[in-house]
């Protein structure tokens, strides 16, 4: 995410308020009928935990189960913001499991079956506990589908921030930093369940006859019109962490090229946006080309961008293989999103205290760009930030990049540039060579997974064969500003 600061580009959120397919269908009755988990393993079976832990949202996930594919089947009628599911949740028990919870807001469940027998089901604030009629072995693989319906909810944060199922003029979006991707799925909303995806949309013709368009993440691998509605179904082949699952239906140019590696770029844009946008359908691949170069191969089998028009919104997302923007972006705010495909989407940090890891990355990938491009150094950037003569200087000694003090801070200044110059002491420490060796084996080695702060720390000591403990110790766990640079 690139939040902004006055006039351009950072928004502070706060964010404190708070595998093969399978179909789950949720809705928002508070029980359903169904029998008792009988059979041998019934006695040593216990309840999957309502939430993983995360020190910054302990509510979100849950545990017993580790999902290996979601298949939603959405029908959205923009016109009177109405959403039916139908998910399909494919996962693996990783204990014998008497019932367990998926994290969804609002909505209305209807029906849930588990291995295909009615489940009982009920709720609790964001929590939708599921009890199948037998109990689930330790490793089983089980299919849960839950169906649902009604009108999906908006989230806003203590400062007006938006996330969840949003209505913009000529439809909606959805988007899921931290916490927004339960208000229009039933899942395991925490970075370290990834996931597959297929995501089918059925929107209808709006009044003049027109066809709505639906974008989601990933390929487009099926559109069928049925006269009155049209089907399209994404798909997302790699891992993809549910806060990045994304859908906007609306009006859009679409733009269709490929990268110099032939990748196919996928660009969606609203035409209230197409002048001020005109760059970007020809700058998406160009960047992708570039940072590949310096980060290691693109992660995924497509990438794009979605350029929407929501002025109100605030901030751009890095939703997986499309980052979507708000409004029109400027290079650097592209740069940002992009260079978030190999760190925050392909390699996702392990909890959300670790956010550092995608923001200040990305953030230095902007640095190497303007670099590139012929403005400042890396050096003179990084002297800008340290004197406060930055846009983006404000707030960045407020606490360690390391440890945010709370969920609604996860999104604050010190995650952004303080993170991205711990980059740049760590390329000044071990020369270009071996830093950006660095940088390429963190995304092949975690490529699709989840990591840390404490492997980014082993990696770069190891590496470089030096002892960097004094440096991160000042520049990422530290909470003063150093006395020098």
């Amino acid at each position: 995410m690139k939040p902004r600061t006055a006039p351009a580009r950072r928004p502070r959120r706060s964010l404190s308020g708070w595998a093969p397919p399978a179909v789950l269908i949720l809705a928002m009755t508070t029980s359903c009928a169904g029998s008792a988990p009988e059979g041998g393993i019934a006695a040593a079976a216990k309840p999957g935990a309502a939430g993983v832990g995360d020190r910054l949202f302990p509510t979100l996930g849950n545990g017993g189960y580790d999902v290996t594919h979601y298949g939603l089947t959405l029908d959205y009628t923009p016109e009177t913001n109405h959403l039916k599911g139908t998910a399909v949740i494919t996962a693996r028990a990783t204990q014998n499991l008497s019932r367990f919870d998926l994290d969804l807001s609002g909505l209305r469940v209807r029906t849930a079956t588990v291995q295909g027998s009615k489940a009982r089901f009920s709720r609790s604030g964001d929590e939708l506990v599921v009890t199948p009629a037998k109990a689930l072995k330790n490793d089983e693989i089980f299919e849960a589908v839950v169906t649902y319906d009604g009108t999906p909810r908006t989230l806003k944060g203590d400062d007006g921030g938006l996330e969840g199922w949003i209505e913009t003029d000529d439809g909606s979006t959805a988007l899921g930093q931290p916490t927004g991707s339960m208000t229009w799925f039933p899942g395991n909303h925490h970075p370290s369940d990834k996931a597959t995806f297929d995501i089918s949309v059925t929107v209808p013709k709006d009044e003049d006859g027109d066809f709505y368009d639906a974008v989601s993440n990933g390929k487009l691998v099926a559109e069928k019109d049925k006269g009155e509605t049209v089907t399209r179904h994404w798909r997302t082949a790699e891992p993809m962490a549910s806060y990045l699952a994304h859908v906007s239906v609306g009006y859009f140019e679409i733009h269709e090229s490929r990268t110099r590696d032939r990748l196919p770029v996928y660009v969606a844009v609203d035409p209230d946006e197409s002048e001020g946008a005109r760059a970007v359908p020809h700058l998406v691949p160009e960047i992708v080309d570039w940072a590949g170069e310096l980060f290691g191969p693109y992660p995924f089998s497509s990438t794009g961008a979605v350029v929407d028009h929501l002025p109100e919104l605030g901030y751009a997302l890095e939703t997986q293989t499309k980052p979507y923007f708000a409004g029109a972006p400027d290079e650097t705010l592209l740069v940002h999103e992009l260079a978030h495909q190999w760190f925050g989407d392909s390699v996702t940090p392990r909890s959300w205290k670790d956010m550092w890891l995608s923001e200040g990355m990305a953030t230095y990938a902007e640095w190497l760009w303007e670099e590139k491009r012929g403005g400042r150094s890396a050096d003179e950037i990084f002297a800008d930030f340290y004197d406060g003569t930055d846009d983006e200087a404000e707030g960045i000694w407020a606490f360690p990049p390391a440890e945010p003090p709370s969920g609604g801070r996860v999104s604050d200044p010190p995650v952004y540039g303080r993170g991205a110059m711990v980059v740049h002491k760590v390329r000044e420490a071990v020369g270009d060579e071996v830093f950006f060796d660095i940088l390429r084996t963190w995304t092949r080695r975690h490529r699709h997974g989840n990591a840390d702060t404490r492997q980014f720390v082993a990696l770069c000591e190891t590496t470089s064969g030096k002892d960097l403990t004094g440096l991160f110790d000042t520049w990422l766990f530290n909470a003063e500003k150093p006395s020098r640079m």
